[in-house]
């Protein structure tokens, strides 16, 4: 089943399998319920109506997108090449807490089509495709969909301090266009893709400057695991995102541009964002 959510003349509204649920639904509502009931609850909330209207971020306002750090050995090395302390990033590869961090609130997300940035105040900045999973107030991973948890690496780079600063601002968290339903089984060995393009000189359109593919199976930690640490001091009644951390890190002399466009692939999930 593939949930999304869009902006009708009601104002928001969920979907199902492009059929719209009542208006009275929204996603929190169904993460406070056990896996095992979603095919039987969303069938009672379908009013049979085809979905319109445009695609918004698949989340609710309030609900917290989290996300996981050096989880794959691409990433550790890209870090600790950025950084003037590296060691801690291998310390952490290998230690049995993960890093986690809160990425953004609901509100702060942007959906499919809708335009990320990156921080005027750094000059090296990259998209981090990522697998994000969905989890409900019974810590069961219940779905998933495409993440974009766009960094400034020459922020962290200088300090890891900095993290918050090189990976929270304005425009930095993108997820969508949907959320697949599915057991975590079956993101075990998802592909995952990142492609880039860029706009020609002088028009044209666009030509790809960075492609690069991974999938799930390299990721050194289990899904459970991450969830585990996140959820162990902190309640999540109504459900949490999780980004699972990127296997993908574009060269070093590679830096986001204003107008690429930033092609996140996560099984059969396509998100897409400009850079403003």
């Amino acid at each position: 089943m593939y949930l999304t959510r869009h902006h009708t003349q009601t104002g928001p509204r969920w979907a199902v399998d492009g059929t719209l649920l009542t208006p009275a639904f929204d996603l929190g509502m169904l993460l406070e319920l056990p896996r095992g009931v979603y095919a039987d609850f969303l069938r009672a909330v379908s009013t049979g109506e085809p979905v319109s209207g445009q695609p918004l971020a698949p989340l609710e306002p309030l609900h917290e997108v989290w996300a996981s750090g050096v989880t794959y050995l691409r990433s550790r090395d890209a870090r600790q090449a950025e950084s003037e302390t590296g060691d801690i990033y291998a310390r952490v590869y290998v230690a049995e807490r993960p890093e986690l961090f809160m990425k953004a609130i609901g509100w702060r997300v942007v959906g499919s089509e809708g335009q990320i940035r990156v921080r005027p105040d750094s000059a090296w900045n990259v998209p981090e495709p990522e697998l994000t999973l969905v989890i409900n107030g019974h810590q069961e991973i219940v779905g998933y969909t495409a993440g974009n948890d766009v960094s400034s690496r020459s922020i962290e780079g200088s300090n890891p301090l900095y993290l918050p600063q090189a990976k929270v601002y304005a425009g930095s968290c993108a997820l969508g266009p949907g959320i697949v339903l599915a057991h975590p089984d079956a993101m075990r060995a998802l592909p995952v893709e990142l492609q880039i393009l860029r706009p020609r000189p002088g028009g044209g359109g666009d030509e790809q400057v960075f492609l690069g593919r991974t999938d799930t199976a390299q990721m050194k930690r289990t899904f459970e695991e991450l969830v585990d640490y996140l959820y162990r001091e902190l309640p999540f009644p109504r459900g949490a995102f999780l980004m699972t951390g990127t296997g993908i890190v574009p060269p070093d002399d590679f830096t986001l541009a204003p107008g690429d466009l930033v092609r996140v692939v996560v099984g059969e999930v396509v998100l897409d964002n400009r850079v403003a």
